[in-house]
């Protein structure tokens, strides 16, 4: 079951398990034990052994003396992969602001730090289902018998109606990415995107992340149109304004 603080307790051991003794000392404390009581103080979590197992979690991941759940490493490679993609080049000290921010943001603390409008948008989209989703295809497209000798492009900054293309031999398929945190739920295509797996039909890959909370699965569905049954919905949005200035050089 997803835990009610799962992004900060999954930054928190990703730091740890990263940094280790340097983490815990750039957030002021002389042992781990002593962070933890801070952290539970604060109810992040119920128990240092939450914030422990937290840390075991990511420890496989990196170069350090801990095993860590080694065991389960691929089932949690998902969630590196989503907090490398946002923060995975900080040093210690940076890395550490944004544990602190993240914890005035969530638990109301006292911390006087002054963060990036950048670091605001990181981590809206953090936490956004299919942010989560697009990392994990990306490091693991290969593990798709369709995919698996393909090439990807990425396009989502084109807004397209497609997340990426993938080359595979003569045949080029477009994949749009869908999440779903558990194993089951809903989807929904914008129009734009129903438009293209309408032209591209078998060419046009609805690929779908499902599980997201626990162990991520690959979903597969080719012309997606054909293959289950989407309903229309008008969407009624606020008017929305453009702000114009005249400009004159002299």
């Amino acid at each position: 079951m997803k835990h009610e603080n799962y992004e900060i307790l999954n930054l928190l051991g990703y730091g740890l398990a990263k940094f280790d003794k340097s983490f815990v000392a750039c957030m002021g404390y002389k042992s781990k034990r002593s962070l933890y009581e801070y952290l539970v103080g604060l109810k992040v979590a119920e128990s240092t052994g939450v914030i422990k197992n937290r840390q075991d979690l990511f420890d496989p991941f990196f170069d350090n003396d801990r095993k860590g759940w080694w065991q389960k490493k691929d089932d949690y490679i998902h969630r590196k992969y989503l907090i490398d993609s946002y923060f995975g080049n900080l040093k210690v000290e940076e890395y550490c602001d944004v544990i602190r921010y993240r914890l005035k943001l969530d638990f109301d603390t006292e911390i006087l730090i002054n963060i990036s409008p950048l670091l605001n948008t990181k981590f809206r989209r953090m936490q956004e289902t299919g942010s989560e989703a697009e990392e994990y295809f990306i490091h693991n497209y290969k593990s798709i018998d369709l995919f698996q000798n393909g090439k990807l492009e990425d396009a989502r900054l084109y807004g397209d109606g497609y997340d990426f293309q993938i080359a595979v031999e003569d045949m080029f398929y477009l994949t749009e990415v869908k999440g779903i945190r558990k194993k089951s739920g809903s989807i929904r295509l914008t129009e734009r995107e129903y438009f293209q797996a309408k032209e591209y039909k078998d060419e046009y890959v609805l690929t779908i992340v499902c599980n997201l909370d626990e162990y991520p699965k690959f979903v597969i569905i080719s012309n997606p149109l054909q293959k289950l049954s989407f309903e229309k919905k008008i969407v009624s949005s606020k008017d929305t304004y453009t702000y114009n200035a005249k400009l004159s050089l002299t």
